[in-house]
């Protein structure tokens, strides 16, 4: 185990920063001393946000980002630069989801859901990583049990993840000689809106109820176990107990792991 990052005086860029993870990932490293970017495409969220940490004690900036489109990420990690004068760490957290078999699946709805978890997460950090290399800082991106394992009726959502894992995985080896940290995280099912945000295969939100295994984490307990996971550089961080089984299950038995997931979720497909 190498040396514990310090995150005091760091500054921090959170996308999807205006709820759930994103803004419980704010809350845990302002504790920590940090400075924060604060990007979300709600703008009155970042607001309530940025006076909530003011009054805490934590200096924030509130970004109103689109993370899907380039030239905004590359202006807003250059806004962050600007006023704080460095960027130390990144937290990929924006994201969407989609619950709908793959034969009832648009392409367009494919794109888009690829274009804020796969490519938004691209954008920031090609637009972030000449200043973590500089800082020898973190990159962290929020991925998902679905990243590790296939999940029934989410093909477009899980198809996002595992290609997340390769784009970090291999920049991870190229950032080595740098001391660049990069930290993959898996949560389990977390209380967060995203499942209620889900799109239907046509791209408009779904009406198919989110079927869960286990009991749901909450924002803040991830939010720890994500910042113990960067300040120690761990690789890959799997949270939940349901989702250390499955990553086992997936390196050992995976036949075994499908069928078991099939029998318990299939009924959300027919509802």
């Amino acid at each position: 185990m190498g040396k514990i990052r310090d995150f005091n005086e760091k500054v921090v860029f959170i996308t999807g920063a205006g709820g759930g993870l994103g803004r419980a990932f704010a809350k845990y490293f302002a504790l920590a001393g940090a400075k924060l970017a604060l990007a979300d495409l709600d703008a009155s969220a970042l607001a309530g946000l940025c006076e909530e940490l003011k009054r805490a004690g934590a200096e924030s900036i509130a970004l109103e980002l689109d993370v899907s489109d380039e030239a905004a990420c590359q202006k807003a990690v250059a806004a962050t630069v600007e006023h704080f004068g460095q960027l130390d760490v990144l937290i990929n957290n924006a994201g969407i989801t989609c619950r709908c078999a793959f034969d009832d699946t648009q392409s367009a709805t494919f794109r888009k859901v690829m274009d804020v978890n796969l490519f938004g997460a691209m954008y920031c950090t090609a637009a972030a990583l000449p200043h973590i290399k500089a800082g020898r800082g973190v990159i962290i991106a929020i991925s998902s049990i679905a990243g590790i394992s296939p999940v029934l009726g989410r093909s477009a959502y899980s198809a996002s993840k595992h290609a997340l894992h390769g784009l970090f995985d291999t920049l991870r080896t190229e950032l080595f000689e740098h001391g660049v940290g990069v930290t993959i995280v898996c949560p389990g099912f977390t209380a967060t809106g995203i499942g209620t945000n889900a799109l239907d295969g046509d791209g408009s939100r779904t009406k198919h109820p989110q079927s869960t295994v286990g009991k749901a984490a909450t924002p803040d307990s991830v939010a720890a176990s994500v910042f113990r996971a960067a300040s120690r550089d761990q690789r890959l961080l799997v949270l939940s107990s349901v989702g250390r089984m499955t990553h086992l299950m997936m390196k050992f038995c995976p036949g075994l792991y499908e069928r078991l997931m099939a029998r318990k979720l299939s009924c959300e497909l027919e509802r």
